[in-house]
């Protein structure tokens, strides 16, 4: 069984910085493209960032140059760094992976818990 951890959440003033973690548990997988989304009330969810296992990235247009997304394949955790926060960057931040079981060699997405990050004005 794989399960995501979030964490790294809260509330911050409109300028400031949060970095959330995503760690992944489990064992006998492969992480391949690792990802945040986001939603806010009343709208869908949407891609922020990316990031494939060999490390190539691809953001958001409303994020780039402020958000920085990054991973620790040996930890199994993703990472991003948000700074000069907005906010309209205030929504529930979902990390999600795609996972390759070694068994059976089946492909799945995975989605973390959601944690909530509020930008203050």
């Amino acid at each position: 069984q794989v399960q995501l951890a979030e964490s790294g959440g809260g509330l911050v003033q409109a300028g400031g910085s949060l970095r959330l973690s995503c760690a992944a548990s489990g064992s006998d997988f492969i992480i391949n493209a690792m990802a945040w989304f986001r939603q806010a009330p009343g709208k869908q969810r949407e891609l922020v960032a990316q990031i494939t296992r060999g490390g190539i990235t691809n953001y958001a247009t409303s994020v780039k140059g402020r958000f920085t997304i990054s991973r620790d394949n040996a930890k199994n955790t993703v990472y991003m760094q948000m700074n000069s926060l907005k906010p309209e960057d205030t929504a529930v931040y979902y990390c999600n992976f795609g996972i390759t079981r070694v068994l059976g060699s089946i492909y799945q997405n995975y989605w973390g818990q959601g944690t909530q990050v509020t930008v203050s004005s």
